[in-house]
C-alpha cells in the first residue's frame, strides 16, 4: 500500500487537510464518500433537528499541547473571543430554544471574560451549562485554584480530558506531568462535590485512543477507569466518554507521520454503523468559532467548512433557517460514524 505521508505534503491549511480526506486506498483508489454513504441508506442530505446545544469555543489558547489535539490548541495560540462576540451569542441563545450552553476551547477558562460569559449566560435564564476541562488548568496557577467553587457555584458540568488512569499514557499522549497534575484537579472538584454519591455536581471524564484504532467499550472501560481511580486516588467521577479521534489537525499530521493514515481511514469507512447516523452531534447543535463564525460542528470548524445557510456569523443567526439546513459533511464524518458511534457525549450508540 502506497504512503500518502510519501508525498510529504504540509497540512498547514483546512484546505490541505480536506485534500488528504478526500484521498483512499480501496480498489479503485478511494473510498465512498460520505455523502454516498448516506445516499444509499436514503439520509442524504443529512438534516438537521431542533437546536439544542449551543457549543461556543472561547479561544484556541491552552496550557497544553496534546498529540491527539484536532483544534491544535497551545499556549502559543492568541485566537481569542472577544466580550463582544459572547454577547452576540447571548443574544442568539436567548432566541433560539437551546438549553445548553457547552463552552470549549483550547482552554475554556484562559479567556479573561470566561467568568463573565457564564454568569450573563446564567442571568438570561441558562441552566445547563458544560464545561470542556483540561483539569491541568486548575492547577497550573493560583487564579485558576477557586474554579471548582465557581463551577459548583453555577452547577457547572464539568467533562474532563483523561487519557488513560496511569501515569505512562496519559503523559505520553498529553505531556509530562499531566497525569499528576489531573489527579490533583479532580481531587479538587471531588472536594467540593462533583462525581460523589448523592451530588448533582456532575462530573465526567473523557478517553481518546492513544494510537490509530477505535475505542474499546465504554461501559467496561468506565468501570476500570472507576476501579483504578478510586482504589489508587480515592477519585469518584459519573460517566467516561469515549471519544473516537478525528483525522484532523494534529492527529491527522501523527497518522501521516506514523504511516497510519490510510489504514485507519479504512477502519473508519470499514467500521460505519448506520445507526450512530441517527444520533450525530452536529444534527441538534451549533458550533461557535472564537471569532463568531458558525459551523455544524467543532470538527467542521477545524476545516472551515462554513454551514449551508447564509448567515455564517452569530450576528447573523436565525434559528428557522439553522434548523431547517442540511449539514455539510466530508469523509472525517466517519469518525462520528465508525463502531458505536461517537460525540462530545461518548458513543451514540452499540456497535454494529
Amino acid at each position: 500500500m502506497k504512503s500518502l505521508h510519501a508525498q510529504n505534503k504540509p497540512l498547514a491549511s483546512p484546505e490541505n487537510q480536506l485534500e488528504w480526506l478526500a484521498k483512499g486506498s480501496f480498489a479503485d483508489g478511494t473510498w465512498p464518500s460520505f455523502s454516498q454513504r448516506l445516499s444509499k441508506m436514503n439520509h442524504w442530505p443529512l438534516k438537521a433537528r431542533p437546536l439544542e446545544i449551543f457549543q461556543v469555543n472561547l479561544g484556541y489558547m491552552c496550557n497544553q499541547v496534546c498529540r491527539h489535539c484536532h483544534v491544535d490548541a497551545g499556549p502559543d495560540r492568541q485566537e481569542i473571543m472577544t466580550r463582544e462576540t459572547m454577547q452576540l451569542c447571548l443574544d442568539a441563545i436567548a432566541h433560539s430554544g437551546a438549553h445548553t450552553l457547552d463552552l470549549t476551547g483550547g482552554a475554556p477558562e484562559m479567556n479573561p471574560d470566561f467568568r463573565w460569559f457564564v454568569e450573563e449566560a446564567a442571568r438570561i435564564g441558562v441552566r445547563d451549562f458544560i464545561v470542556r476541562c483540561n483539569l491541568t488548568i486548575i492547577v497550573a496557577n493560583k487564579k485558576y485554584h477557586d474554579l471548582p467553587s465557581f463551577f459548583a457555584q453555577h452547577r457547572i458540568h464539568v467533562v474532563s480530558s483523561l487519557p488513560y488512569y496511569d501515569i505512562e499514557k496519559t503523559d505520553r499522549q498529553r505531556g509530562e506531568g499531566v497525569f499528576k497534575k489531573s489527579i490533583e484537579a479532580l481531587k479538587m472538584l471531588n472536594a467540593v462535590g462533583y462525581g460523589m454519591p448523592g451530588s448533582d455536581l456532575h462530573l465526567d471524564l473523557v478517553y481518546n485512543p492513544s494510537g490509530a484504532f477505535l475505542p474499546n467499550n465504554q461501559m467496561g472501560m468506565e468501570a476500570d477507569f472507576k476501579q483504578a481511580l478510586s482504589r489508587d486516588f480515592g477519585i469518584q467521577f459519573n460517566q467516561l466518554f469515549s471519544i473516537t479521534n478525528m483525522p484532523i489537525s494534529r492527529y491527522l499530521e501523527y497518522l501521516i507521520a506514523s504511516d497510519n493514515y490510510e489504514d485507519y481511514m479504512d477502519l473508519l469507512v470499514q467500521s460505519f454503523n448506520p445507526a450512530a447516523v441517527e444520533h450525530v452531534m452536529c444534527r441538534n447543535m451549533i458550533s461557535v468559532g472564537w471569532d463568531g463564525m458558525l459551523y455544524d460542528c467543532d470538527f467542521n470548524q477545524m476545516l472551515e467548512l462554513k454551514p449551508a445557510v447564509s448567515a455564517k456569523h452569530i450576528s447573523e443567526f436565525q434559528s428557522k433557517a439553522w434548523n431547517e439546513r442540511d449539514i455539510v459533511v466530508a469523509s472525517h464524518c466517519y469518525g462520528c460514524t465508525a463502531g458505536a458511534g461517537s460525540s462530545c457525549q461518548g458513543t451514540t450508540t452499540h456497535a454494529e
